[in-house]
């Protein structure tokens, strides 16, 4: 091999074959003509710094006799004996790192010789389209035999290679379930609604009134507003319907229409007692909650806050049946027919009784509504008041003896007071003024009455009076009443 060899000229081709383009298709035959035996190595050096894969170049005629073979050809003739190619076509390893050197273009067919240095794979099965059409005919009978009460898994089967499941649908409205929050209204309402019921009163005259109640013990006594239950007094019944729709007929234990309270009781009454909170701890502004059948529709539930405490709310239509109550105000939505359910706090413990709301000055019977302005019991004496129903089936109420003027304004004036009653033994006199017990102000008739059955009988209370523009004092101990 001379080392004064030019560049290398590119390979022959056959005359009739025309050149190759990207926008001309190879003649056929192209890429047949059989490969010379390589004579020079010279044009098949190529820099040993590249770290690109080596490319291809055609053998060379060289003059110089004899056969010759450079080290970096690809394996397109006779392979020598030292180099045993892993698949056809593969390089030659390159021993001259160092040499630099001009790279040949690559042949013209190229593409065609790599082409058939490679035999192809096999290709992969395709499924038949024919079983899926016939899996999902099959979904759709199988849907329309079971109706909207079931369901059903189809699979399809492919060429063998296994099930094709059918993939489930995104799921629509299962999201997390929500959670009660301790101290909700919402769990207020879960743990109460199933011990508060709705009564259906109707009276001999064939009178008929619908209010609330709920279950004070395990033994099925229900406490409830006396003037709910009033009709059924002289005869009539009384329909308990628990949370469930549940019928049952109650009997009349007691009634105070001094506290406008009453008891029923069902035997059998399948229904949880509720649990009692404390009145007297209520402050103003704290979260409450009313539950009962405003205007018949059971198992209503509101909510709201205590507006105010001690309200002197009078119920009743005559002097001997009217009822003072020293109230919780709340401004939880209290309808005719909430009368007797209970008003809870956040807890879910009984603090009232509702029994009462106010009314728009010249409203018409019957256009009465909630404005905001809801009274209830407190429970403290409504639980006493219940304990003595169901124990003497009547209950009591203290007094001091003495008439006040209800017409009076800017204390409660005495207007009669009964021999050897307890404010005749304190030194009360017709005419004086009452304006504080217990350091409470009492600015009115009625409240001074709330005040007093806010107590027990048997206790003292401490009143201050005026008598003649002149302050006194006086400690009084409550006697009792039935009623």
């Amino acid at each position: 091999m001379s080392t004064n060899d030019a560049e290398p000229t590119p390979p022959s081709t056959p005359e009739t074959a025309a050149p190759l383009t990207g926008l001309t298709p190879p003649a056929p035959g192209t890429g047949t003509t059989p490969l010379a035996p390589p004579r020079n190595d010279e044009a098949y050096r190529q820099t040993a710094s590249s770290q690109q894969p080596q490319q291809p170049v055609l053998p060379q005629q060289s003059s110089q006799p004899g056969p010759m073979r450079s080290v970096t050809q690809r394996s397109f003739g006779a392979q020598e004996p030292t180099f045993r190619p892993v698949y056809p076509g593969q390089a030659w390893p390159t021993e001259r790192p160092g040499y630099q050197g001009p790279v040949p273009p690559p042949p013209l067919d190229w593409h065609q010789q790599q082409a058939r240095a490679y035999t192809p794979g096999e290709q992969p099965k395709k499924v038949d389209n024919r079983v899926i059409l016939i899996a999902s005919i099959v979904a759709l009978v199988v849907g329309l035999l079971a109706g909207g009460g079931a369901a059903a898994t189809v699979v399809a089967l492919n060429d063998g290679n296994g099930p094709i499941a059918q993939q489930p649908d995104v799921p629509v409205g299962t999201g997390t379930d929500p959670k009660i929050r301790t101290g909700s209204v919402s769990a207020v309402a879960s743990t109460l609604l199933p011990s508060v019921v709705q009564l259906r009163v109707e009276g001999a005259d064939n009178s008929q009134s619908t209010g609330s109640g709920f279950v004070i013990d395990n033994a099925g006594h229900v406490l409830t507003n006396n003037h709910v239950v009033a009709d059924a007094a002289k005869g009539g019944s009384i329909q308990v319907i628990t949370e469930k729709g549940k019928s049952q007929t109650a009997r009349l234990v007691g009634r105070s229409p001094a506290y406008d309270l009453a008891v029923v009781q069902v035997v059998g009454l399948a229904a949880p007692s509720v649990q009692f909170g404390q009145s007297d701890q209520a402050v103003v502004g704290q979260d409450v909650v009313a539950i009962g059948s405003p205007l018949g529709l059971a198992g209503t539930v509101t909510s709201g806050i205590i507006s105010a405490k001690n309200r002197p709310v009078t119920a009743g239509d005559s002097a001997d049946q009217a009822s003072y109550i020293n109230a919780l105000q709340t401004d939880a939505a209290i309808n005719p027919g909430n009368s007797g359910g209970p008003l809870v706090d956040m807890n879910a413990r009984v603090i009232g009784v509702n029994s009462a709301i106010a009314a728009v000055r010249g409203a018409q019977e019957g256009q009465t509504g909630n404005i905001g302005l809801g009274f209830a019991i407190p429970i403290d004496q409504a639980r006493r008041t219940a304990q003595q129903l169901i124990a003497n089936g009547k209950a009591t109420y203290p007094v001091i003896g003495a008439n006040v003027d209800m017409q009076f304004e800017g204390g409660a004036r005495v207007s009669s007071v009964s021999a050897g009653s307890p404010a005749a033994r304190a030194g009360l006199r017709v005419g004086d003024v009452v304006t504080e017990i217990n350091k409470q102000l009492v600015d009115t008739a009625e409240g001074l009455i709330v005040a007093i059955r806010s107590h027990q009988p048997g206790e003292s209370v401490h009143l201050v009076y005026e008598r003649s523009g002149r302050p006194r004092e006086a400690t009084v101990t409550l006697a009792q009443q039935v009623g």
